[in-house]
């Protein structure tokens, strides 16, 4: 017999092991998207935040989060998603933000800006080849939670996950 903690719990893994369909080596849990699972009975619940209010990834994930779900045998799966407390880059794990800097892209680093602290622009280090010294080229990159930098040591372009 299954006790109601060990399903709860097999529950949350399978959710947390999607990946974010925009940035594959991170799981929806690395990013700090997935909020909570809840089961009652026969029905899972999955909350989840964007990163952005808007994020185009969202329908991804919510169908990513069913099909995992139901292919592991819940008959009912809702996902929620809700936009209050706003996401921040601070609900990143550790471990998701080394498998960013592993896949070339600049984890976000310090805290985000919360109760009308002043942000200041600090130097973004190059995941290519360690350098402080690089440049913000737009505010926007691939995706609008990324900023595109350059490196002036490697010359190589690269992603930053902006602080939010």
């Amino acid at each position: 017999m299954v006790t109601a903690v060990a399903r709860d719990a097999a529950a949350r893994a399978i959710a947390a092991s999607v990946p974010d369909p925009e940035v594959p080596v991170l799981t929806i849990d690395d990013l700090g998207v997935l909020r909570d699972v809840a089961v009652d009975g026969g029905r899972v619940t999955v909350t989840i935040t964007p990163t952005y209010s808007g994020c185009p990834a969202m329908d991804a994930i919510r169908d990513d989060v069913v099909m995992a779900l139901t292919a592991a045998g819940y008959a009912e799966v809702d996902v929620r998603l809700v936009l209050s407390p706003a996401w921040t880059t601070d609900w990143m794990s550790d471990d998701g933000k080394r498998k960013l800097r592993e896949y070339g892209i600049a984890p976000p680093t310090g805290r985000a800006a919360v109760g009308g602290v002043i942000r200041l622009r600090l130097a973004v280090r190059c995941p290519q080849c360690g350098s402080l010294d690089t440049r913000e080229v737009t505010r926007f990159g691939s995706t609008a939670c990324k900023a595109l930098y350059e490196c002036r040591a490697c010359l190589e372009p690269f992603d930053h996950f902006k602080v939010h």
